[in-house]
């Protein structure tokens, strides 16, 4: 099966998770991906060792990659670096600060250079400005735009748990090459596109920040509940379990009150009467349903919650995802053996595109510099 961005040469000056998550994508597509890497390797391959001996960030979001020790400083590498840039049709780097420029790497340079050349800079908090120059780490991001501050328990903020500046920012730097490809297919003519961490969670934090603007305040930390909708939270069940339902309208929260709290009444009752109401008396109205919610098994709670076309879903730890009948699973090769990892969210009508096997460092290097020598 012919993938869609077969023959296209990526060059990835890149480290640690966003600039790989970008290019991985672009591997995943068909894409022939250089990852350059110093003689010690991506930092990310020594995150941890979960992954049969190896790191599971760089499982994740290095399959399909070639692995070149490459070391900008040398003149020799350097110039291979841009003889193969002379192929290339997209160079992305996610380097510290002013890195790339100083090494001779710099986008606006290298695109007069080679007019077709479509350019990715990563970066923490964009390319100009105070924090132009400061290090950028998912955590360190989270905190910065805001997240950290509304999310978590009453009690204080909490880091989301995935790397979800990292996350934003790769997503959105994939689809604005996949873009400028398409622009490059009408003009002719590369791109440059510049993406930072901060950029990536503050479009994100659009809603929060509206709000904040709107009303004066933050939206408030609710834990597993929502600020302005009641009720919408998780409950615990009878065997231990927790369950998180979404009341959406009044005509669900009649259906709720009739189907799985029994009480049909209850929505006439002083407090329970709309969403405005059970906000302002949110204690009361989620004190009165975990009541209930106690005196049934999970799966008793969700028989109900299913025969009043309730939305709800049970509050799973990882080992539920591991065995949840919607997780898909694909397998991917690595230097220590397969891994199966949850399949890339995309599924195509022409069915499921085999993932390229995770490189082993420097396992490319002999055949590229052979190639491009």
């Amino acid at each position: 099966m012919q993938k869609p961005l077969a023959g296209l040469l990526v060059l990835s000056l890149e480290q640690a998770v966003a600039a790989p998550y970008c290019s991985s994508r672009l591997a995943d597509a068909g894409a022939r991906v250089i990852k350059v890497e110093r003689a010690e390797g991506d930092f990310a391959r020594g995150y941890d060792t979960v992954a049969k001996g190896q790191s599971s960030y760089f499982v994740w979001l290095n399959r399909g990659k070639e692995s070149l020790i490459a070391d900008l400083k040398n003149p020799s590498d350097a110039a291979l670096l841009h003889r193969i840039l002379a192929r290339a049709d997209v160079f992305i780097q996610n380097l510290a600060p002013g890195a790339a420029a100083r090494a001779g790497f710099a986008a606006a340079d290298l695109r007069a250079r080679h007019p077709r050349l479509i350019t990715v800079d990563i970066s923490g908090y964009g390319e100009s400005g105070e924090y132009a120059a400061m290090k950028a780490y998912d955590l360190l991001v989270q905190a910065e735009s805001g997240l950290t501050m509304i999310t978590g328990h009453p009690a204080g903020p909490g880091r989301v748990g995935v790397s979800a500046c990292d996350i934003a920012c790769g997503m959105a730097a994939h689809a604005a090459v996949l873009e400028a490809l398409i622009a490059r297919g009408i003009s002719g003519q590369g791109k440059g596109i510049a993406v930072s961490l901060f950029d990536g969670m503050a479009d994100w934090m659009n809603v929060p920040l509206m709000f904040f603007e709107g009303t004066g305040q933050t939206p408030p930390r609710m834990g597993l509940a929502h600020p302005s909708i009641c009720p919408y939270g998780a409950f615990a069940t009878a065997d231990g379990g927790l369950i998180l339902i979404a009341i959406q309208n009044e005509r669900e929260w009649a259906g709720f009150c009739r189907e799985v709290l029994r009480e049909p009444d209850l929505p006439q009752r002083a407090g329970f009467e709309t969403n405005n109401h059970r906000v302002r008396n949110r204690e009361k109205v989620d004190a009165y349903i975990a009541a209930i919610f106690a005196s049934l098994s999970r799966s008793e709670a969700a028989a109900r919650l299913r025969a009043g076309n309730i939305a709800f879903g049970f509050v799973n730890d990882c080992a539920g995802l591991a065995r949840h009948p919607a997780l898909r699973r694909v397998v991917v090769e690595t230097p220590n053996g397969p891994m199966a990892i949850a399949a890339p969210p995309a599924m195509f009508s022409d069915g499921p595109r085999p993932l390229g096997p995770v490189p082993a460092l420097g396992a490319h290097a002999a055949a590229i510099r052979a190639e491009f020598g």
